[in-house]
């Protein structure tokens, strides 16, 4: 059943309760019961003439649930009336903050409903301290976000000539929509006047929506009148614009301004560049998106932002939904038994802490997908929040570009729909890879040779745009650190180094509780460092590096050698034809008793060894941790050369071997996984 009522029964607004009847929506009911005066008096005569017309309506449907949203003055006259007629409510966008009246009017509805469907971490977690019964809260996303998700690919030009002119072209127009803020009208209404003059200034074409029918709206048309907006060649005003038209709209615009919550809320989901103007959505969660202006007190300040702002590209965020709230909406409304008793319970504290309530209140596991690029394989995982790895793909890494990204992007994808049916709810992608990468604009800038074509790539746009994920990607060292950091022997270190021994030398640094990238990210590339001037060749050009004695390379060289020379297999040990020889072959001949060998590996842990030192005298780190395959081969030579070399002041750092099995993955995933919480929860 639903009731038309509100502004949905103004003739000047294009009618757009038709939008309901399109979606096949019986309207049983249709209520006028907003008085037109747009201040604060008609605001509460709206509110009361609902409070005496709902009562009939609401005994005539005899409805089992109503179903109340957001945080309007009118939601609010629904909820008192139906609460007051004993009627169960479910709320959906309650424990969000913004920063006018909506806010009271919001947690006043959360307080009347017996239900309640919210957006984010944070506002599930708002609810739980405003002492809501958690097993009533459904942590679901935004319902829009579904039909945000899957509309930016439809042909959207002729939507924008249509409203904007066939002049126009994508990402070269703005999108404008500010409203009243109630409890300081003169201040918003001066605040609008600012920003019509800003985009005057800045002279390209802009889709201006009227105001909603708050207090201050009427002043606020007046101002858009004034300036000529409805007849200014740049400008298109309008009252309302479909919701299926408005969402390609904005996605595709070039910038949008105002105060609006669908600026800070929906708009992320593509992307687009959004300037955020005065205090209306102060409190509301964002993408890094938005560009806050909060004291929009001069048009220089708004013209600057826009200057900032326009034609920009961001990653695409998932804040507020991951496109499928209204199955688990659906599927919430069908468990709610009609028989319980229905005076509200209110859980006082103690308060459960990280409390993700699915539809059968079965725990819904926070995850981020996990990406390792090897010079061999290419690995995705998806890896939970306690770093427990839930599942992991695994497929050659292939030698082209093209083919590499693709393969990147089929197995991310599968991977994220695998997340679904696993109870995963998958809060970011975080990449790692070998070579030198800018972590803040996620490109790689320069790839080791086990990598090939994969210099100044970026990931972050590709993933972002398929997936609708925010996107992270680091240097493999620097995500051994990290994992460390996280779930390993780093956790709640101040400062500690990981050392990477594999095909490569890499390493981490954590100082300070904080990852060091260096000015020109290239910290932390302790496998380069010299550690004799006449050693042999390495990757990098140099010689005498770490990595030429010590890598897995290296020692599948030395290797070589002595096979060549028949000096590598003893008794016991042999090596068949169509296999290559490697660093495991050296490593089984030592054991054995190969001399040759025992050397080699001796020579490789000593130069090991005094990079070890050097890192000691450098950074004098707390702990020193050794990662990958070689680890456990070389910890006892390098801590022999730590007691004859070192300064006897850091003779007393641990060395251990670190326990993770799979540091890059888990490193990728803390990327994730310690901001999106940080953020967001």
């Amino acid at each position: 059943m639903v009731i038309r009522r509100g502004s949905h029964a103004f003739k000047d607004l294009i009618n757009t309760y038709r939008m309901i009847e399109q979606d096949d929506f019986d309207i049983n009911t249709r209520l006028h019961t907003i008085v037109r005066g747009e201040d604060e008096a008609a605001m509460v005569e709206s509110v009361g003439l609902a409070l005496v017309k709902l009562p009939d309506v609401l005994n005539r449907l005899k409805p089992d649930i109503m179903i109340v949203h957001g945080d309007r003055f009118d939601a609010l006259a629904l909820a008192t009336s139906a609460a007051l007629m004993n009627i169960r409510i479910l709320h959906i966008e309650g424990g969000e903050v913004s920063g006018t009246i909506d806010d009271s009017i919001r947690h006043a509805i959360t307080k009347l409903a017996h239900y309640h469907v919210c957006c984010t971490r944070s506002a599930e977690q708002h609810l739980i301290s405003m002492c809501e019964d958690h097993d009533r809260i459904l942590l679901a996303g935004c319902p829009s976000y579904d039909k945000l998700l899957s509309a930016k690919n439809k042909d959207y030009m002729s939507i924008i000539r249509m409203w904007l002119g066939d002049d126009v072209k994508s990402k070269d127009y703005i999108v404008a929509l500010q409203h009243p803020v109630t409890t300081d009208i003169k201040h918003s209404i001066k605040m609008f006047e600012l920003t019509l003059d800003a985009l005057i200034s800045f002279n390209k074409r802009t889709l201006v929506l009227f105001p909603n029918i708050d207090a201050g709206s009427k002043e606020m048309v007046r101002v858009m009148r004034k300036k000529g907006i409805e007849h200014h060649p740049n400008f298109r005003a309008v009252k309302h614009v479909p919701f299926d038209q408005f969402i390609q709209l904005v996605a595709h615009a070039g910038c949008m301004i105002g105060n609006s919550s669908c600026g800070v809320r929906e708009v992320g989901a593509f992307g687009t560049p959004v300037i955020n103007l005065g205090t209306r959505q102060i409190g509301r969660e964002t993408g890094e998106n938005v560009l806050h202006v909060r004291d929009a007190d001069t048009q220089d300040k708004i013209l600057q932002a826009l200057h900032l702002q326009f034609g920009k590209q961001y990653p695409c965020s998932k804040i507020y939904g991951d496109g499928n709230a209204v199955p688990r909406i659906l599927k919430f409304l069908k468990s709610i038994d009609l028989q319980e008793p229905l005076q509200k319970k209110f859980c006082f504290p103690p308060v459960k802490e990280n409390i993700s309530q699915d539809i059968d209140h079965i725990l819904e596991t926070l995850s981020a997908l996990a990406v390792d690029l090897g010079g061999t394989n290419l690995r995705v995982a998806i890896v939970s929040m306690k770093g427990e790895i839930v599942k992991k793909y695994t497929q050659f890494n292939p030698k082209t570009y093209e083919e590499r990204i693709n393969l990147i992007l089929q197995m991310c994808v599968e991977a994220a729909a695998e997340a679904v049916k696993l109870n995963c709810r998958i809060l970011g992608v975080g990449i790692s890879t070998g070579g030198r990468v800018n972590p803040r604009e996620g490109i790689v800038l320069h790839s080791t040779k086990l990598i090939q074509e994969w210099n100044s790539v970026d990931l972050r746009t590709p993933l972002s745009d398929t997936l609708h994920l925010p996107v992270w990607v680091d240097n493999d060292g620097n995500c051994a650190a990290l994992a460390e950091r996280k779930f390993g022997q780093g956790k709640g270190l101040e400062n500690f180094v990981t050392l990477i021994t594999g095909t490569g030398i890499g390493g981490g640094i954590i100082h300070q509780h904080e990852l060091i990238h260096g000015s020109s990210f290239c910290a932390a590339e302790l496998g380069h460092l010299v550690v004799s001037l006449d050693g042999p060749d390495c990757s990098c050009g140099s010689h005498g590096c770490i990595e030429a004695y010590a890598s897995g390379m290296a020692l599948q060289r030395e290797a070589k050698k002595l096979h060549d020379e028949d000096l590598l297999l003893v008794e016991g040990m042999s090596v068949p034809k169509d296999e290559a020889v490697g660093a495991l072959h050296l490593i089984q001949a030592a054991k054995l008793g190969n001399a040759k060998a025992q050397s080699i590996l001796r020579t490789a842990g000593t130069a090991l060894g005094l990079g070890v030192v050097n890192i000691l005298h450098t950074m004098n780190p707390s702990l020193v941790i050794l990662s990958g395959v070689l680890a456990s081969h070389y910890i006892h030579i390098v801590k022999d050369i730590i007691r004859q070399q070192a300064l006897s002041s850091v003779q007393d750092v641990d060395v251990v071997v670190s326990d993770l099995v799979d540091p890059a993955l888990l490193g990728a995933a803390s990327m994730v996984l310690d901001y999106t919480t940080r953020r967001i929860y």
